[in-house]
């Protein structure tokens, strides 16, 4: 669908100010950018605009246990979650106090034997050894009872979370969360690594120290920002905007390596993070232990970080194994079962499921039944899973609703985990489906391409892509833009490695005639016994939604759209 028109006045005032088409004028009031000033904030980032980390609640109290911790050389234990956010945040956290003190070590969970957030193992690991301090990223807002264990045992908590608290807060000496109701911070979409740096910026500035020390870790945040999929806007706009550009002008050792077994010979973009390099660092914890992928992010010299990154790259391929075969059976599973398929959710338990891609499944098993989803799987003797949802439907609201048949459960809007007895997964299945099949819309069960506009051909042109280009980096809240031109039909139709599609699109009245490239069409059925390929060649009519790229193919350059959609008359 077309997104919905900007305020035709608006729109019109900011094209007149910054000197830009309506299209363009359009597409930036529809992100929240509907004046002069907000339009230089959106295409010039600056560092110096970063919020003052001391607005966020109790900031204060955590740079000074922390100062109080480094002044009488306690040890302190850097405590962070397994996946891509976690393991950044520690290797940031860890990274930084490192560098000046030696006294500070970290600790990520064991994903089958200690499960989500804190746990009880961590916490007396931490009053065995001698801790005095833990630092938490990523986890610990709702560790109530793991945050009491560690005050009786002697051992004070600094939490650092981004996830959504409960109504009770652990007993922590600081608890840092944008989201707390009593945080007056002014951006609340960080991620947990954003969180840490935000602690590590205050305690520079605090302790006087050189804040181009801090600023070396923006390589690990942006990675961080754009594996957790969080919003890319405001602040984490800007600290995306220029940890993107440290990892492509000057990446520390890990990232470096990543880059190198990815094999990509480009400007890295976010959807390099997403696709390639965000993969490779969880894979680690999914199937052995995240300790690996922080010592990688660690490493200090390229051979010693090539080395690690070809062991995690090694668990991935593994990991893609496990991923495919589960997949195969969680679709067979539905597919075998009639009530199930008519159903608004897709719940499904197997006892011996890998615990580590159960997320992949769960977003994999979306792609082809569009609804919210959730993949459980038996481990330490409970049900355990991860939930993904689908286009604006609040899958951990829904789940909030059936917390009385969970033992835990965590997470965002659209990603959630949870855990509960074995023996109440038949009731959480029941329960599940009529609190969503309550909420849940037609709207939602179908997916939903946004269009920012109709353009015609002749618009596509260097001036208007170089444009384009400066809005970057795009994710959530900031999306890709996607056009779409009408009644229009392709010349010079080609596959490509027999499954892609290359041809030229053409609009009556204007000259250009771009290249389209359609991945995975080539034997897309649009009708029964209709497969698209044919159906451009008989020059059927259709609607084309798509990106523009630049395409450099022995150094000659030239612009090419990448099909997101075709509708046929």
């Amino acid at each position: 669908m077309i997104r919905e028109k900007a305020d035709l006045e608006m729109a019109e005032s900011l094209a007149k100010e910054i000197n830009v088409n309506l299209t363009l004028a359009n597409m930036l009031v529809n992100r929240g950018v509907d004046s002069f000033q907000k339009a230089k904030d959106y295409f010039r980032p600056d560092l110096d605009k970063l919020h003052d980390p001391f607005l966020m609640k109790d900031m204060d109290k955590a740079v000074e246990r922390l100062s109080e911790a480094i002044r009488k050389e306690e040890k302190i234990l850097i405590y962070g979650d397994y996946d891509v956010d976690g393991t950044t945040s520690v290797a940031l956290a860890y990274g930084y106090f490192k560098e000046f003190y030696p006294y500070v070590e970290f600790y990520i969970p064991d994903r089958y034997k200690e499960g989500y957030g804190i746990s009880e193992r961590g916490v007396r690991y931490a009053a065995e050894n001698n801790f005095q301090l833990i630092v938490s990223l990523d986890c610990g807002i709702k560790a109530i009872e793991k945050v009491t264990l560690a005050k009786e045992l002697g051992v004070d908590f600094i939490i650092c979370d981004h996830h959504t608290p409960g109504e009770q807060l652990p007993p922590a000496v600081a608890i840092l969360d944008p989201k707390r109701k009593d945080c007056l911070y002014p951006y609340k979409e960080l991620s947990g690594c954003g969180v840490g740096f935000k602690l590590i910026q205050a305690f520079s500035v605090f302790q006087g120290k050189d804040p181009a020390k801090v600023m070396v870790y923006l390589d690990l945040l942006a990675i961080s920002i754009a594996a957790d999929i969080v919003p890319i806007t405001g602040e984490n706009r800007v600290l995306t905007f220029y940890g993107l550009e440290r990892i492509n002008n000057n990446p520390r050792p890990g990232i470096k390596a990543l880059i190198l077994r990815s094999q990509i010979e480009k400007d890295i973009e976010i959807s390099d993070i997403v696709f390639k390099i965000g993969p490779r660092i969880n894979a680690s914890g999914r199937l052995e232990h995240a300790k690996a992928s922080v010592e990688l992010l660690i490493s200090k010299e390229l051979e010693d970080a090539l080395a690690r990154a070809e062991i995690v790259d090694t668990v991935n391929a593994a990991r893609k194994n496990f991923d495919e075969n589960i997949t195969k059976e969680a679709l067979t599973m539905i597919q075998s079962m009639e009530e199930v398929k008519q159903m608004k959710t897709t719940v499904l338990f197997k006892e011996d499921w890998h615990k580590g891609v159960i997320g992949i499944v769960a977003s994999r098993c979306i792609e082809k039944y569009y609804r919210p989803t959730i993949i459980l799987t038996e481990s330490n003797s409970k049900a355990t899973g991860s939930a993904r949802s689908v286009f604006d439907f609040d899958i951990y609201e829904a789940i909030s609703e059936c917390s009385d048949l969970l033992e835990q459960f965590g997470g965002h809007k659209y990603a959630a985990g949870l855990t509960m007895a074995v023996a109440n997964v038949p009731a959480f299945q029941s329960r599940f489906e009529e609190v969503v099949s309550s909420r849940i819309t037609d709207i939602h069960m179908k997916p939903v391409l946004e269009i920012d506009d109709e353009i015609l051909l002749d618009q596509i042109n260097y001036k208007f892509y170089n444009i384009l280009k400066q809005m970057a980096p795009f994710g959530p809240g900031n999306p890709e833009p996607i056009f779409c031109v009408n009644q229009v039909y392709a010349e010079n139709v080609r596959i490509l490695k027999d499954k892609h599609l290359r041809f030229n699109v053409v609009q009556d009245g204007q000259e250009t005639k771009p290249v389209c490239i359609a991945f995975g069409m080539a034997d897309k059925n649009i009708y029964p016994d209709e497969i698209i390929y044919k159906m451009l060649n008989r020059k059927m009519r259709f609607d084309l939604a798509f990106e523009i790229r630049e395409n450099t193919f022995r150094n000659n350059s030239s612009l090419q759209l990448y099909v997101k959609d075709i509708k046929f008359d």
